[in-house]
């Protein structure tokens, strides 16, 4: 478990980026699902279970050896404390005895390396959070010359406390930079608006920039006590998990309640999103359409203080976990609760709500329609390929996509731009059930069982939904079910797919197991296992395992330099290939060379293109750096080095299309009553406009059309 602090953007981490890869989940029946297991002890009986799973389920299955022992152990002591902030040398020496017995310690269903670390890891965040307050007793010198080491993975353990008390009091100082220099400029933001204000003492923001570091640290501290056993007991797990490959993990309950609502969109409850604060539960976000929002019943700010169930007396929750709490107020659709809140103007109030079903708005398909001189085209917006594992009957990603197609036609589009950028994935029955939206019938996808079986999915359904030009926008995180999508397409020269070098390259499928049905008589809610147990292919035969897709048309962005792909996690499977499908082109695709080559030639020609790489080889160096000054002169060189160059950048990237996006009829009325729905949606037209990739994505369909 990783916790970090809020930091200025010149503090930039090497793995800046943690993908929510949403996996396929594939009901498949497995042979190995009749063993039960009984033990007393919890911890054990979770091994004994995840033990015979992972040996007889993972698709390539690891022999249980000192080299899998290390993988572990590396990964569950940069789980526990990545950053080093906690552990001292010491610790580390002791714990490395155990660095090649984890293998026959998970065998042996021993659980002693875990409490070894455990419970040295709660005493050493008791005397870190004791010592941190000492740090905050004199305040901190900006002037005196020296710099912070962030280069964690290389950083050695502290050698004994005063050197860990040294470590946290740069980590203070630094963060204390940022605030202070944030202050700077909110008082000087001020002084531009009223020229008689007056401005704080440099002294006063000094103090109340460390206060604010303190109270950032405090809270840190509290979400670690938050914490239970079960909790870090499922991250040991998970590392035994991690060790196969990068995909495979365990999920506690509660993690596997939350995946079930990303994948859906949906949950019942009152519709705001929470955040534990010393004071009480603070309202962090309104969910557009909750009962919250729908209602006016509570703002951004209103802290929650307690929470009753009905009739029954409430239950306060001042320092109680978030997770618990959540627990209290959320709950089935069409029940009360009620809620003693202070508002943000101090008043104290009980609001009394009827929890509904609350959909996650941002989750599903949009679309809009793009007016150019000569033409009429639609987008569609894919987040994620989300569905109700449940019931496919509900709300999924294929039957939003068809009735966006159906609402573009509607229009007379002459061309729809699918953007699949930054989709993680999701539900492989929705990728199949797209797919078929473009093509009359024919396979989709191969996916392969670890003792070698080729399964062909196949689109039967012989309805075109859209048979006129068609173009993909993918990126490095467009990833799972969006590489299939695009593979699929690509294969049957049925799209342009237009992006990055190549996307996220996951060519794996995960099942999603759950626990508790291999157990007998237990009262342990044991969570659940998503195991890779298949890969998949497309029908041309190649895997998009570490390769991807590589896109027809490539376009510079910022992702070009950093290490964001499958290539570059740890314990990758390797890529292969099988044989191709049968499958027919698409035949209506004379334009696409051309397209292609005209595309081609306006991106070189491009200027702004240019400037897009030349950024992403700034993002990458500015990632690279690992020591910063904790002078306040060299600091505030660096930024206002930073700051000119993001400038400079803006300005020389400013751009605005002469494209014009608009709703469509369908939705219009719903956006002229709907204020919250209007304001998202002019924010995404706005964005729109001011995407060169959609402008190129455009000039693509008007090739294509020609």
């Amino acid at each position: 478990m990783k916790f970090s602090f809020k930091k200025h953007n010149l503090l930039m981490r090497k793995n800046i980026l943690l993908l929510p890869l949403l996996f396929f989940i594939l009901f498949a029946s497995c042979s190995f699902t009749n063993k039960k297991f009984e033990n007393p002890n919890k911890d054990k009986l979770l091994l004994e279970t995840f033990l015979y799973i992972v040996t007889n389920g993972h698709y390539e299955p690891k022999e249980l050896n000192d080299e899998y022992s290390k993988k572990v152990f590396k990964e569950y002591l940069n789980q526990l404390d990545g950053q080093k902030r906690y552990f001292l040398q010491s610790d580390y020496n002791e714990f490395k005895k155990y660095e090649t017995q984890l293998d026959d310690d998970l065998k042996k269903l021993d659980v002693s390396f875990f409490d070894l670390t455990y419970n040295r890891l709660l005493q050493r965040m008791q005397e870190v959070e004791s010592t941190n307050k000492t740090i905050f007793k004199k305040s901190f010198d900006f002037s005196k010359i020296e710099s912070i080491d962030v280069d964690y993975e290389n950083l050695a353990y502290a050698k004994d406390k005063n050197a860990l008390k040294e470590r946290w009091r740069k980590i203070a100082k630094f963060s204390t930079l940022a605030n202070y220099e944030t202050k700077l400029k909110e008082e000087q933001n001020k002084k531009e608006k009223d020229p008689n204000y007056k401005s704080k003492p440099d002294n006063e923001l000094k103090k109340e920039a460390e206060e604010l570091t303190q109270k950032t640290f405090d809270e840190i501290f509290t979400s670690y006590k938050d914490l239970l056993r079960d909790d870090w007991f499922g991250i040991y797990l998970n590392t035994f998990a991690e060790a196969l490959d990068p995909h495979s993990g365990y999920m506690a309950p509660d993690l596997k309640e939350r995946f079930d609502r990303d994948m859906s969109g949906k949950f019942e409850g009152i519709g705001a999103q929470l955040q534990k604060k010393t004071e009480g539960i603070r309202i962090s976000d309104i969910i557009m359409g909750g009962p919250v929002w729908k209602g006016k019943l509570l703002e951004v700010g209103d802290l929650i203080l307690k929470v009753g169930e009905g009739d029954k007396a409430p239950v306060d929750i001042i320092g109680m976990r978030l997770d618990d709490a959540v627990k209290l107020i959320k709950g089935p659709k069409g029940t009360e609760v009620r809620l003693t809140v202070k508002r943000v103007d101090g008043a104290i109030e009980v609001v009394s709500i009827i929890r509904d079903v609350v959909e996650i708005e941002e989750t599903y398909a949009k679309s809009a329609l793009i007016k150019e001189a000569n033409h009429t085209y639609g987008i569609i917006n894919l987040p994620k390929f989300y569905i109700n594992f449940d019931d496919y009957k509900e709300r999924n990603a294929a039957s939003d996509m068809a009735l966006e197609i159906a609402n573009l036609k509607k229009s007379n589009v002459d061309g729809i731009i699918l953007d699949l950028r930054n989709n993680g994935g999701g539900s492989l029955k929705t990728v199949v059930d797209i797919a078929g939206l473009f093509i009359k019938e024919g396979p989709i996808v191969q996916v392969r069982a670890a003792n070698g079986a080729i399964e062909v999915l196949k689109d039967k359904d012989k309805n075109i939904h859209w048979d006129k030009p068609l173009v993909i926008l993918v990126n490095e995180l467009s990833a799972s079910a969006s590489e299939i999508l695009a593979a699929a397409m690509q294969d049957y020269q049925r799209a342009i797919v237009i992006g990055s070098k190549q996307t996220f390259g996951k060519g794996t499928v995960q099942t999603m197991l759950d626990l508790n049905k291999y157990v007998r008589n237990s009262s342990f809610d044991l969570g659940a296992l998503k195991l890779t147990m298949q890969k998949f292919y497309r029908i041309n035969g190649g895997s998009t395992q570490l390769q991807g897709v590589e896109s027809d048309i490539i376009i510079p962005d910022k992702y070009a330099y950093i290490k964001v792909g499958e290539r570059d996690m740890n314990n990758p499977l390797p890529w292969d290939k099988i044989k191709s499908a049968q499958y027919s082109q698409w035949t209506n695709n004379t334009n696409f060379a051309k397209a292609i080559e005209n595309s081609k030639k306006r991106i070189a020609d491009n200027p702004k293109f240019k400037i897009i790489d030349q950024n992403a080889q700034w993002i990458e160096k500015q990632r690279q750096q690992k020591t910063y000054p904790l002078n306040y002169i060299e600091y505030k060189k660096q930024i206002e080095s930073d700051e000119e160059y993001s400038k400079q950048l803006k300005t020389e990237l400013d751009y605005k299309s002469n494209l014009v996006f608009i709703s469509l009829p369908s939705e219009e009325e719903l956006v002229k009553t709907n204020e919250d729905l209007k304001l998202r949606r002019d924010r995404w037209f706005e964005t729109l406009q001011k995407d060169l990739y959609i402008d190129e994505a455009v000039n693509v369909l008007n090739d294509l059309l020609k």
